[in-house]
């Protein structure tokens, strides 16, 4: 619980307010005030060498033009003390960090970065604060990062006018998005006063009306100290940290009066009913394409006590399966799945609670509402058995110990857990501590009445309802086109020369802007003499405890433990790998034993805090034509439930059942659902695994099984189980396959807090006594090397360019070098041509060793022919080009410091375990470490001569029916075929 103490230690310039202990998450948060402008400070003190930054602006846009999003890029681009155009990422590639970005949420903007290394963290320390409290806001970077009119053919005023601009096609790749474009239009009726009622990121149509003039405006407004929140995490003393943002930015500055706010949404006196319509880009009928969500406006998010209620009753309704409504929305014959939607959003200021339907029709709505009022009438009505509830507590519980890390830093999270009410004037502290309210909670759940009072006042009684119903509109795509098209012919129309001249200048002045050669000695950098000389290596034990052998990792855990059953996967069929992906996303999603999945699913919540089987590949570090796979049972626990967590692991592995099917059925949908979402997100990605399909058999297993080819041969098959007998067999044929994978010779892992592991590991092997010890031949692709191109038509505004090359693995002294290569070349060229004058949000390279795959890569892309030309004109550069000692030396720092990143304590014990399991011990790791200190341009130069020779491209783009026509013939010249989803 939280321990009040004395007064923190803090710069003169700061006055101390208080300081609380967090024994659950082991920190002592600190509450300064900074004393001439009001800048408020939270710093988390912990023992944690990885020190994080964040500085936060209110930022409460009033329309959808995007100011608060353009500003945040625009920022980035230069400021007083560093007058280069890009310091944002220039300082990329100049830094050991562990993480750098900036965020634009719905009513703050922040800028937060990481770093374990002192130096390090002080030079992003001086360049993020000038950036964010003296940028130059040069006119050319908003009209780079925001957007501005070109021609098509730069210098021809006779060609037409296009729009361009990072921060535009970034918004027309995310609200191509239907879950993006569903949240959008919930919010923009559910608050229709508020700042939620506009899209922070900006509406593409919307994005081209913002004027320099008006995000000049907005950031002497918004970016100002009085409106920041400072948040620090480390061993660094916040009187260190405090020193800096007085000397470096804050007395500067004289305190502003002005309160910026979100104001609460002025409250419905009756439910509402929406219908609108979303851009529908996919071949074949609509049908069965509409999407009904019901949303509810709650309580303040920063309230603790409305939050925690909320958290309490979305939980209820929908943790998982076997919650009430939950398993409405997945059985309903309304529609295919839930709505992506469903759940508790509590990152505004007033929380939204919504639930529904995909895949249905627009006649369904009432029917729709009608089942899910019902739902929750019953809970009001009859409540909920107490054992749900406390399992519901229990996962609260979990999720405040588990020190997280593996994707973002701790730090990072914590802090962003905190930053939502500070961000709206209240206090964070009580929301990072949810023991005491836990045990309050469990007191009040004594009584019967107390959920079914929440069910009746938080929803029944609540006014403020929306339902949503969002149909598909096959010409909407079009329809946008046109008018934007329309739009520019006007404004060309209405062109004298002199404007159309502007224009040309304009982007002449851009591209001179985007071609200079700043000088990269202005900004701060740490060198290779600041790389620390070796890896951390872990110690674990080793024991077997009669059949079973054990790994053992003893990590600062806070109280969870986390245990592992792998095994090497068998020699299977290509018909049997093909099932793989279904299998285990769906083992833990079925009943076990005489208890059917409801049940099931009461016991996981009750017993752990995850329980997941998964598939982790990779290609050997000496032949990338042989590849190395295990299955893993995975599941986290408090250490108090590591009984039930072994025994719940064994069943799952022994007992699991196919004969539900009609939940098999309705899982199937599901992930058909899941991953044809996952596509404008993750483009890039799939766009990689189709070009690097023919580079080795693990590739295309990928390809095959996660890549567009997998949603491909998912649709199918989802369509397919319609027929009840293919269902059968479909569920015979997991059946199967279970048995021969759990029929192997399994190992063990744990890891948990010191001294405890070894009583774990001999309380488990009684429970795992019964898995069975067998081993047979391991796993055999078929050898695979050859070149590939393929066009995939998804429901994207924007593309996804890939090229591949065949390279090496790991083991090979070239990897090293290859590795560094990708980062050189996105340094030097990559990052300019695809992003500052190509517009895509992204764009890139890396090597793939496990693959031995080298790749280019756009994300969110305007372009198809300019950004493969990029790619192969980064190669021309690289063998004609002028190079230097210090862009190698950026390149080398980014491996590194990807190499060297921290992740969670368990998260390393894992990923420690499995690398070793791969051949990828800790000396393999060091003298790969040891061969990227290493490189020289030779290297580099060497290696993308022999490897990335362009003919032997295989090429892979994901765009849009639209973009498709658009760049057929150039795609058919270089013989793609075209797929279609």
């Amino acid at each position: 619980m939280n321990s009040p103490s004395k007064l923190p230690i803090s710069h003169d310039s700061f006055i101390p307010l208080r300081s609380e202990r967090i024994e659950a998450l082991n920190i002592r948060v600190e509450h300064f005030e900074h004393r001439d402008t009001g800048a408020i400070h939270y710093h988390f003190a912990t023992d944690n060498p990885e020190n994080v930054f964040l500085v936060a602006l209110r930022t409460v846009p009033e329309d959808s033009r995007g100011v608060a999003h353009i500003l945040e890029h625009t920022a980035l681009c230069g400021s007083e003390r560093y007058p280069v155009r890009d310091p944002f990422f220039m300082m990329l590639r100049r830094s050991l960090n562990t993480f750098m970005n900036a965020f634009t949420s719905s009513d703050w903007t922040a800028y937060p970065f990481a770093s374990q290394n002192r130096k390090d963290f002080r030079n992003l320390l001086d360049v993020y604060l000038d950036a964010v409290f003296f940028s130059k806001l040069d006119p050319l970077d908003f009209a780079q990062e925001g957007h501005r009119v070109e021609f098509a053919e730069p210098n021809d005023t006779d060609s037409d006018l296009v729009y361009k601009g990072v921060v535009y096609n970034e918004m027309k790749g995310a609200m191509s998005s239907v879950p993006s474009r569903l949240w959008q239009t919930l919010c923009h009726h559910l608050f229709p006063t508020s700042t939620y009622h506009y899209n922070s990121g900006g509406e593409p149509e919307n994005i081209p009306e913002l004027s320099y003039e008006q995000l000049q405006e907005f950031y002497q407004s918004h970016y100002h100290p009085s409106n920041a929140t400072f948040m620090t995490f480390g061993d660094i003393p916040a009187a260190e940290h405090q020193a800096v943002f007085h000397d470096q930015a804050l007395r500067q500055f004289p305190r502003l009066e002005k309160r910026i706010v979100v104001n609460p949404e002025k409250r419905y006196s009756e439910p509402k009913r929406v219908v609108e319509e979303y851009a529908f880009d996919e071949e074949g009928s609509s049908e069965g394409h509409t999407h009904i969500v019901v949303g509810w406006l709650l309580g303040e998010s920063a309230e603790l006590k409305d939050l925690l209620e909320a958290q309490l009753l979305s939980s209820v309704l929908m943790e998982n399966s076997a919650s009430p409504l939950q398993q409405v929305l997945e059985t309903t014959e309304l529609g295919t799945a839930p709505s992506p939607l469903c759940g508790l959003e509590d990152s505004l200021r007033e929380l939204v609670f919504c639930c529904g339907i995909e895949g249905s029709n627009p006649e369904h709505e009432e029917e729709l509402e009608t089942l899910v009022l019902g739902v929750i009438g019953d809970i009001a009505k009859n409540g909920i058995p107490r054992e749900q509830l406390e399992a519901v507590l229990h996962q609260l519980e979990l999720h405040q110990r588990e020190i997280s890390g593996d994707g973002m830093p701790f730090g990072l999270n914590l802090i962003l857990q905190a930053l939502g009410p500070a961000a709206h004037y209240a206090d964070p502290i009580p929301s990072m501590d949810l023991e005491p309210v836990i045990a309050q909670l469990r007191e009040q759940i004594q009584d019967p009445e107390y959920i079914r009072g929440l069910a009746q006042k938080l929803l029944l009684d609540n006014p403020h309802r929306l339902t949503l119903v969002m149909t598909p509109n096959g010409t909407l795509s079009q329809k946008k086109r046109d008018e934007e098209q329309q739009r520019l012919a006007d404004m060309k129309a209405g062109l004298d020369e002199s404007e159309k001249a502007a224009i040309v200048d304009q982007a002449k002045a851009l591209l001179k802007r985007q071609a200079q050669e700043d000088d990269p000695e202005i900004l701060p950098k740490v060198t290779l003499q600041d790389v620390p000389g070796t890896l951390p290596k872990l110690s674990y034990d080793e024991v077997t405890l009669g059949n079973l052998p054990f790994t053992l990792y003893e990590q600062g855990t806070n109280g969870l433990v986390y245990q592992q059953l792998s095994c090497a996967i068998p020699d299977l069929s290509s018909d049997e790998l093909s099932l793989l992906p279904h299998l285990t996303g769906m083992t833990a999603e079925l009943g076990l034993g005489a208890a059917d999945y409801l049940e099931t699913q009461h016991r996981q919540s009750s017993s752990v805090g995850s329980i997941s089987l998964f598939t982790s590949m990779r290609g050997s570090i000496e032949d990338e034509q042989v590849a190395q796979a295990s299955l893993v049972l995975s599941s986290k626990a408090l250490a108090r439930k590591s009984h039930d967590q072994a025994a719940l692991m064994r069943d799952t592995l022994l007992e699991v059942r196919f004969d539900e099917l009609p939940r098999i059925r309705e899982l199937v949908a599901q992930q058909r659902a899941r991953r044809e979402q996952s596509i404008t997100g993750q483009g890039h990605s799939l766009a990689m695994l189709a070009a690097c399909a023919g580079m080795s058999p693990l590739a295309m297993l990928h390809h095959e099984l996660s890549g567009m080819q997998g949603i491909a041969t998912l649709r199918q098959l989802d369509d397919s189980l319609a027929d009840p007998n293919k269902l059968e067999a479909f569920a015979n044929q997991l059946k199967q396959l279970n048995e021969k994978l759990r029929d192997a010779s399994w190992e063990a892992l744990i890891v948990a807090e010191p001294g405890r592991t070894a009583s774990l590991a001999q309380e488990a092997a009684k429970v795992w006594e019964t898995l069975p010890t067998h081993s047979g031949a391991p796993l055999r692709l078929p050898m695979l090397r050859e070149s590939r191109r393929e066009c995939w038509v998804a429901n994207s505004q924007v593309s996804f360019c890939a090229k591949a090359y065949a390279t090496v693995p790991s083991g090979h002294a070239d990897a090293a070098a290859l590795t560094v290569l990708s980062g050189y070349l996105r340094n030097g060229f990559l990052h300019r041509a695809i992003r500052e004058q190509g517009g895509a949000y992204g764009g890139g390279a890396s090597h793939d060793a496990s693959i031995a795959a080298f790749r280019f890569y756009s994300y969110r892309d305007p372009r198809i022919e300019g950004t493969l030309s990029d790619f192969d004109d980064s190669i021309e550069w690289m063998a004609s080009g002028d190079h230097n000692g210090s862009g190698l030396e950026e390149a080398i720092l980014g491996v590194i410091s990807t190499i060297d990143k921290p992740g969670s304590p368990a998260g390393e014990a894992k990923q420690d375990f499995h690398n070793r399991r791969f051949g990828r011990n800790h000396d393999q790791r060091m003298v790969f470490r040891q061969r990227i200190l290493e490189v020289t341009l030779e290297d580099l130069k060497r290696v993308a001569a022999e490897y990335l020779v362009p003919e032997n491209a295989s090429i892979a783009v994901v765009t849009g029916s639209a973009n498709r026509d658009e760049s057929a013939s150039y795609l058919e010249s270089l013989s793609m075929s075209f797929k279609e989803l």
